[in-house]
């Protein structure tokens, strides 16, 4: 519960732990997203493709996930690991499917 003190000052707010719990909402909606995408190209991949593609597929999630908590693990200031992975997943799925 607050305290309301008779002292008449007012409780001091820990703002270095609001920012961390923001950021770390941040860093986990970008990942979320990511993983996201990866199961979205994924689902393409298993649809429209034989049993090559769906090892692709499933190769394609486990280098997802993998590169999305790298990403995480390193701070989670930039995607370029698990955006690139999932820009040359998107162009091979792509590729395979047409």
């Amino acid at each position: 519960m607050a305290d309301h003190s008779a002292h008449g000052s007012a409780p001091s707010h820990n703002f270095e732990a609001h920012r961390s719990t923001y950021e770390a909402f941040i860093t986990g909606s970008v990942a979320l997203t990511l993983l996201c995408l990866y199961t979205l190209v994924s689902l393409v991949i298993f649809r429209f493709g034989g049993s090559f593609h769906v090892f692709l597929g499933f190769a394609g999630l486990v280098v997802g996930v993998i590169t999305v908590l790298i990403d995480v693990k390193t701070g989670g200031k930039r995607w370029f690991l698990s955006g690139g992975a999932l820009v040359l997943f998107g162009l091979v799925t792509a590729m395979s499917v047409a």
